[in-house]
């Protein structure tokens, strides 16, 4: 499926005054909400949204600044306010009872609705939560040089200008196990997404949220530690930035866990290993 036929079978939802791309499929009666990664945006689950709609209705929206939906300059791309929004849309989407998975950049957004969910804060039961491959331990992880440019407040805007679709194709290819399973069509949509609604002008910003992973680590990291949510950790074990190690130290952490481990595959599980990731997603559910 290319990039703008996913985006015909998505609506539009108004959420605070912004503007979100939503994809809303399946007619399960368990609901599993996906809170994607960074640089990229729900289109990450093009392979595997047929698979996960036989068990679920399946909903995942791009986050402000990614994807199809709006790119404001005017915004904080606080993870904090992506928190406020996924929470605020699931309200409207009339949800009760959730699988909460999250992926990437979605990992550090799943976890101040954890620390909420702690304090009583939301009116939504979260059932399971599902953590694959996301630097939630950002001492733990192998940054990319283009991540911790993007990030100084100095030169990200700067290296944003600049950003290009062959360094962009370089980067994430770097982080595949397996590059070859990453074709140029992908790569295109990708970065068609990147630029689209002037999407270049807000990289940096959206950058920042490296920067509250230190900030917040204490919240964040303290959340899981007390929570009662039963999680899945679904790992892929070549990820060259969120390692192994990060789930390790997960294992050990969170009180009612389980580890499982998908091998020779890198940053982007549901893209380069989709069958196999897949499996593990809808075993960790039942």
């Amino acid at each position: 499926m290319r990039v703008l036929d996913w985006k015909s079978i998505g609506k539009f939802n108004s959420v605070n005054g912004r503007t979100l791309f939503v994809i809303d499929q399946g007619d399960a009666k368990e609901t599993l909400v996906i809170l994607h990664g960074y640089p990229t945006s729900s289109y990450d689950y093009y392979k595997v949204l047929s698979e996960l709609t036989k068990k679920y209705r399946v909903i995942i929206h791009d986050h402000l600044g990614f994807g199809f939906s709006g790119k404001p300059l005017n915004y904080s791309y606080s993870l904090i306010e992506q928190a406020d929004v996924a929470l605020q849309l699931w309200k409207q989407l009339g949800l009760t009872d959730i699988t909460l998975l999250a992926h990437d950049y979605g990992t550090s957004i799943a976890t101040e609705i954890i620390a909420r969910d702690n304090l009583q804060q939301i009116d939504i039961n979260i059932k399971k939560l599902i953590l694959c491959n996301g630097s939630i331990h950002i001492e733990l992880a192998k940054l990319r040089t283009i991540q911790k440019v993007l990030k100084n407040k100095w030169t990200g805007k700067w290296v944003a200008k600049i950003a290009n679709q062959s360094l962009f194709n370089k980067n994430i290819r770097k982080i595949y196990e397996d590059s070859s399973k990453l074709s140029k069509e992908e790569l295109n949509d990708m970065w068609f997404q990147i630029e689209y609604n002037k999407g270049k002008k807000v990289i940096h910003l959206i950058s920042n949220y490296i920067n509250e992973r230190h900030f917040f680590w204490h919240r964040w990291i303290g959340a899981l530690k007390i929570t009662k949510i039963p999680t899945q950790i679904i790992w892929a074990t070549k990820d060259p930035i969120a390692v192994k190690e990060i789930a390790q130290q997960l294992q050990h952490e969170i009180p009612n866990n389980q580890l499982c481990w998908l091998e020779n595959t890198g940053h982007f599980p549901m893209l380069e290993s989709p069958k196999e990731w897949c499996q593990l997603i809808l075993e960790a559910a039942y």
